[in-house]
């Protein structure tokens, strides 16, 4: 699905996803990765099973306001023993589908907010 959007000249925004992907800026990505307004990076962590706290601990480093956290085609809830160095860093986090990631995170970079989309496409 494609997604429009307009506000955010400069950043990285989604433009599309489906399944097993996203698009960036209109460059395809179908590996985990972290989404920054001014950068892409690889999200090492092998998926939702494997998410340990320093996954959370690299999120928490970034100076962010919020992580989407993209928990691939379905909404799961990682424990919450694992996500602790956003709470320590008074880093909100909101879990949802990487489709929903992907829009509500076009919405808050419009806002000009300090917003990751961390997303589990494998």
């Amino acid at each position: 699905m494609k997604i429009q959007l307009s506000g955010a000249p400069g950043r990285n925004t989604f433009t599309a996803y489906g399944d097993g992907y996203v698009m960036v800026n209109g460059a395809r990505h179908e590996t985990n990765l972290i989404v920054l307004p001014e950068r892409i990076l690889p999200w090492r962590t092998a998926g939702f099973d494997a998410l340990a706290v320093d996954d959370f601990a690299e999120l928490a480093g970034l100076d962010l306001e919020v992580v989407l956290l993209g928990t691939g085609a379905t909404l799961r809830f990682p424990n919450p023993q694992v996500t602790r160095p956003l709470a320590a860093a008074r880093i909100g986090l909101e879990v949802m589908d990487v489709q929903a990631a992907c829009r509500t995170y076009n919405i808050l970079v419009a806002e000009e907010r300090r917003v990751a989309a961390a997303l589990l496409l494998r």
